[in-house]
């Protein structure tokens, strides 16, 4: 995905030259935007499943319990902690397990960049306004385009994250069950 800035002046203000073109490009990428939130929700209803399950195996509600108003990125944390004691007390790695922690946190923020843009700023070219960057020299605007390639790279990035969890889980049940 590209990036831009632009300096803030007084007001928070979008250039759109072309509206029609902004729109027509909406169009096509906003479908895209329901697969990401859509293909997230399920990857985070699967880690669920899966802290639920090292909780108690018997009853998803303890873990349920624990999880109740935690934000993804915790409940990656907690996994990872989890995972870490695992291995620990297993001796053993999984070929799943470095990789997969690494992009459960990347598509956590690709997710919420997607989702938090403000989308009706979305300019002819694809950029849309994610943020407004304040540092020493001052206040920019920050853009990033998102196009179908990208958007649909994110989805694909979530379904490899999606698959490496299942593939981590079940490995990871195998270790247990052979101990």
């Amino acid at each position: 995905m590209k990036r831009k800035q632009k300096d803030f002046d007084q007001c928070l203000y979008h250039d759109i030259e072309d509206e029609e073109k902004a729109d027509e490009y909406l169009k096509v990428c906003l479908p895209l935007v329901g697969t990401v939130v859509m293909n997230f929700n399920g990857l985070e209803s699967e880690l669920d499943s899966a802290l639920c399950e090292t909780f108690s195996e018997r009853t998803d509600s303890f873990g349920l319990l624990m999880l109740h108003k935690m934000q993804y990125a915790t409940k990656v944390d907690l996994l990872q902690r989890l995972c870490d004691d695992f291995h620990r007390a297993f001796t053993v790695e999984n070929e799943f397990y470095p990789w997969l922690i690494s992009k459960l946190k990347e598509v956590g923020k690709l997710r919420n960049v997607v989702v938090h843009a403000d989308w009706e700023s979305t300019d002819e070219e694809g950029f849309t306004f994610v943020k407004v960057q304040i540092n020493k020299q001052g206040m920019k605007q920050e853009y990033i385009q998102f196009s179908q390639d990208s958007l649909n790279k994110i989805i694909d990035l979530i379904g490899e994250a999606r698959q490496q969890l299942d593939g981590y889980w079940e490995r990871r049940g195998e270790i247990f069950a052979s101990w």
